[in-house]
């Protein structure tokens, strides 16, 4: 895709999020606050439907996993022991013409020679270390003692609350902790819409195991992940693995598959399968004095646990869905007039809405009633949306935009005024194809369900 058709596909994108409420920039009334997001209506059940499946896919069907919720802020030593407060930043440059700051890692070259991307001047500063941790204070007095961090990932929880999850859920080696949470990184430069902010949300799990079993299931996770982007509707053929090299992984991983995705302002990393070896878990025995190593009852060893960590952005999976989703053809109607139809096909367990309920006419109390209870029947078993506002064509466009892969009409066959052969049945459109079909109303949820989960 030429760049030129890539950046306007991707403002189209970003058009349609607020247009039909998947996404608003926090605070906009205001001027808006760079690097932070509010999913609308559809947004938050786009990125919810994203969390339910991974949680039931990775925690809920497997016996080998258990759950947890960590505190956004923890004690500050938590930090000093795995590193961050010392060692968590990026180098920043600031232009000294037009006074822009960049990630100096990322400034682009010519002629060997950086410049800066806004005004192309090369009068830059020395690049210097920015720590990305937010700080706040615990407490009434903003003193050195009360400084606290904003946590900048999810996984500390899960290495610091190793042995109480283990004690109470007794479970052997191999096992995981699976964590979706809030993390908070003070981005030199937010950019990319939703890819890179400072407030972002992570689907994390902490796969302990035996030293032996370190690298084989790295490989066993990196399937199971690409198993999983296959299931909400992104291709494996979208996605591109990459084999971090020696050299350019963190100084503790033994293995490291980024997974990236072909979005529409480039390919770009989606998710991360590092194996971190024992290094944390031995980081916070050495700070804390408190045990955390695991005790072998078949081999009689005792031992520091290896770790796998698969670790996904919901955000940034939010954006891929979207990305994938969003298409534009031309229709024809019967009478050969073209128009562009927006759609976004998402995977049907992923769409926000996933059936629109239409009355043929808002005027004919009969059609309204059955289809009120139609809604009624569905609600509580997924998300409908009911649509009695215009020409059935325009309410069905509606719904493309929305990304609802059916919708049901209630018409003068379902309450049996052209004969008693189609009463009690409605007509189901499918989004993709665009073709209807009827459909008892008896059924309709164990058919939508089948599709939807």
């Amino acid at each position: 895709m030429a760049k030129d058709e890539s950046a306007q596909r991707m403002e189209k994108i970003v058009s349609l999020c607020k247009r039909r409420g998947f996404i608003f920039q926090s605070s906009e009334i205001y001027g808006g606050i760079n690097g932070f997001w509010d999913y609308g209506p559809l947004g938050v059940e786009l990125k919810r439907n994203l969390k339910d499946f991974w949680w039931r896919r990775n925690v809920r069907e497997r016996d080998d996993m258990a759950g947890m919720d960590g505190a956004i802020i923890m004690n500050r030593a938590v930090w000093k022991a795995s590193g961050h407060e010392e060692t968590f930043s990026d180098p920043m440059a600031d232009c000294r013409i037009c006074k822009a700051r960049h990630r100096a890692d990322q400034l682009p070259e010519k002629d060997g020679v950086k410049f800066c991307p806004n005004c192309g001047s090369r009068d830059l500063t020395p690049p210097r270390a920015f720590n990305l941790m937010f700080k706040s204070y615990a407490g009434p007095v903003e003193s050195d003692d009360n400084l606290v961090y904003l946590r900048p990932e999810t996984a500390q929880a899960m290495f610091v609350q190793f042995r109480n999850i283990l004690d109470t859920t007794r479970q052997k080696l191999p096992f995981g902790i699976a964590q979706i949470g809030k993390a908070f990184r003070n981005e030199i430069n937010p950019r990319n819409y939703i890819f890179r902010s400072r407030e972002f949300e992570q689907m994390e799990i902490e796969y302990f195991c035996r030293p032996e079993d370190g690298l084989r299931l790295t490989d066993y996770w990196l399937e199971e992940r690409l198993r999983f982007y296959d299931d909400i509707g992104i291709p494996r053929s979208k996605i591109h693995v990459k084999d971090i090299p020696d050299g350019d992984r963190a100084f503790y991983s033994k293995k490291t598959y980024d997974l990236e995705y072909e979005f529409p302002f480039g390919i770009s990393e989606l998710e991360g399968i590092a194996y971190r070896t024992d290094y944390d878990l031995s980081k916070h025995i050495e700070h804390s004095g408190k045990p955390l190593d695991y005790y072998d009852e078949v081999t009689k060893e005792r031992f520091v646990p290896h770790v796998v960590e698969p670790s996904a952005g919901a955000d940034r999976t939010a954006l891929a869905l979207l990305c994938e989703a969003f298409d534009e053809e031309v229709v024809t109607d019967d009478k050969g007039k073209s128009e562009t139809r927006t759609v976004m096909r998402f995977h049907p367990r992923m769409a926000p809405i996933k059936c629109g309920i239409f009355p043929l006419l808002k005027n004919k109390p009969a059609l309204i009633e059955a289809a009120r209870g139609i809604v009624q029947s569905l609600r509580g078993h997924m998300n409908v949306f009911y649509d009695e506002s215009g020409a059935i064509g325009r309410r069905y466009r509606r719904q493309d935009e929305a990304g609802t892969p059916f919708c049901v009409t209630v018409d003068f066959d379902t309450i049996g005024e052209n004969g008693p052969e189609k009463e009690g049945t409605v007509t189901l459109r499918h989004r993709d194809s665009m073709q209807q079909e009827r459909l008892a109303i008896s059924d309709l949820k164990a058919y939508l369900l089948d599709k939807t989960m």
